[in-house]
Parts: C-alpha cells; structure tokens; sequence
C-alpha cells in the first residue's frame, strides 16, 4: 500500500518510523511519503492561508496550494483514495480501517486553522474517491493526529504487518463488542487472583468465559454499539 500525507506539519509523522509500523515500512509492506503543503507555495512566505469569504473567526487554507499537492500525489487513474480529516465528517470505525485496508493508495489531506477551501474537495472529486472523515465527536488543531491514527489502524491491518494475525481477530470492535479483559503472570498479584476458568485448561469454557465478558463489558461501557 501507498500511503501519502500533505500537511503543513511532516515532522507530525516521524512518529510512524517506530515500532511495527516502522518495520512494516523496512519490509516495503507499506510506502510513506510526507509532503509539505507549504513546497507548493510561491510566494516568499510561503503563505497557505487567508480570510474566509464572508467573514468568521479565523483562517482558512488557500486552494491554489493545495491543488499542486494534490496533483502531485493523485494517480492519474482515479484509484487514489483522498482522506480529508474533517470533524464535519464520517465517524472513523474499526470497519473504516478494515475497508482501507484493501486500497492501493491513499492521500491524507491535513487541514489547519477553520479548514480548507471547499473548492479543494469538490476538485479533488474529479480525480479521485473522496471522503471526509472524522475520528470523533471533537474538534483537533489540525488533521495530523488523525491522520496518525487512521493511518496506524489501516496500516496494521496489512498481511505481514502484525506478527500474530489471529490477533486482529479477537480485539475491540472486529466483531462488534469490546474485547474481554486479558490476564498473564503471576496468577496472584496484590490480592487480586486471575479468574479460575483461565486456569482451568477447559478452552471451551474459556471461550465461553470471554465471550460473556465481551458482552457484559459492551453493555456496560458501549451499550450504542449492541443496538447497531
């Protein structure tokens, strides 16, 4: 997979040079490009931003940048998937990440300030497939913590990236309730004991065990996600 960010922040995305990610992008499982939004200015200072149209607090991003970026890094065979960080978009979900998974490429588009240029966005539609999404329901500086996210929850959904893949299989939300409470060694530790069934050898009741537990910790704590 190829995985391209434009932000006026790439410093933001050394953070996915460590750990497995890291190793993934070693192995060529995964190929990351980091472009600086303000490379596509041509001004001498570099500007990015102006005052809405309108009126409003604060500044939004020009689309005369953002339109090189973006031609820079689509393919010009519209299989690009354009990802635009909005709070003003779809909810980013573990089956969010399992869809992105399979995709070939996929840009990143970080805003700042109140946004970017909707003209930006309608271009990008004519290029490539579009979507606003958003990690929750709050608002951010800006889109590269987002990105960061999404960007680490698709990628380590690619064969070869987690160890362990079975894994992936037993976590929060794969199969629509939160994951059982998990337990190692000792078996005691400062009075609290792991559950006996663990321990028991009996992988039936073991299943059983965790199953129940995934249920009764999503009806405590995510009661929406059973009503879905």
């Amino acid at each position: 997979m190829r995985i391209d960010a434009v932000t006026i922040f790439p410093d933001y995305f050394k953070a996915l040079d460590l750990s497995l990610l890291g190793k993934a992008r070693e192995k060529e499982l995964i190929e990351l490009n980091v472009h600086d939004l303000r490379d596509f200015t041509h001004d001498k200072h570099k500007t990015v931003d102006d005052s809405p149209y309108g009126g409003g607090a604060g500044m939004l991003m020009k689309p005369e940048p953002w339109g090189e970026a973006l031609d820079s890094v689509l393919a010009e065979d519209g299989s690009s998937i354009a990802i635009f960080t909005s709070p003003a978009g779809e909810q980013f979900k573990q089956a969010t990440a399992y869809e992105l998974a399979n995709a070939k490429h996929i840009v990143f588009a970080c805003g700042r300030y109140e946004g970017i240029d909707q003209r930006v966005v309608d271009y990008a539609q004519t290029k490539a497939q579009v979507r606003l999404i958003s990690l929750g329901d709050y608002v951010l500086n800006g889109g590269e913590v987002a990105a960061l996210a999404m960007i680490e929850a698709i990628a380590r959904l690619i064969p070869g990236v987690i160890g362990n893949a079975e894994s992936l299989t037993e976590e929060s939300h794969t199969d629509g309730l939160l994951e059982y409470p998990s337990y190692t060694k000792p078996a005691s530790w400062r009075g609290f004991d792991v559950p006996e069934v663990l321990t028991s050898g009996n992988h039936a009741a073991i299943a059983a065990w965790r199953k129940q537990q995934q249920i009764e910790r999503t009806q405590r704590v995510r009661p929406d996600l059973l009503s879905e």
